[in-house]
């Protein structure tokens, strides 16, 4: 009978020790090369639309995750909001202090009900209030990668 080694538990925490010796390579796929690239030459959030379920998904998909239908409707969300839901980050995923402090934000995007969590700036963690519209900051054209980061942040209109 083998021995099961329980997690080492220092003040209330968890933690596994040992490694995973994985090597990964992600790749955005079909529909999300269309949405980075979008990001990057046309400064555009787009979307795919589920008529059937009346959904729309940012980044794009494919397939509709609900019913599996195929997704052939792209749609242009814009880059403002609704803030959602916030939150400062004061702790990286490594326990390290964040200096200065991040503020994140869930915003619904458009007139869709389609969600993303990205940075908010150029305000106060004060002065932010659920439902406030936002609008995206870009980065500079020359210095868009087709990533997430192309917009910068954001921030309250």
């Amino acid at each position: 009978m083998s021995k099961v080694k329980l997690p080492d538990s220092k003040a209330g925490k968890l933690a596994w020790k040992g490694d995973i010796p994985i090597t990964s390579r992600y790749t955005a796929g079909v529909a999300g090369q269309k949405f980075f690239q979008a990001l990057k030459e046309e400064e555009k959030i787009l979307g795919t639309v589920c008529n059937k379920c009346e959904v729309t998904y940012v980044p794009m998909k494919l397939f509709c995750e609900r019913c599996f239908a195929q997704l052939d409707e792209t749609v242009d969300v814009g880059d403002t909001g609704r803030l959602v839901s916030f939150s400062v980050v004061y702790i990286d995923l490594d326990s390290k202090k964040v200096n200065p402090p991040q503020i994140v934000g869930l915003i619904e995007l458009g007139n869709s009900q389609a969600r993303m969590v990205h940075r908010l700036g150029e305000v106060k963690s004060s002065d932010l209030r659920v439902g406030m519209k936002v609008k995206a900051v870009w980065e500079m054209p020359l210095g868009r990668e087709g990533k997430i980061t192309d917009i910068q942040y954001f921030k309250p209109v």
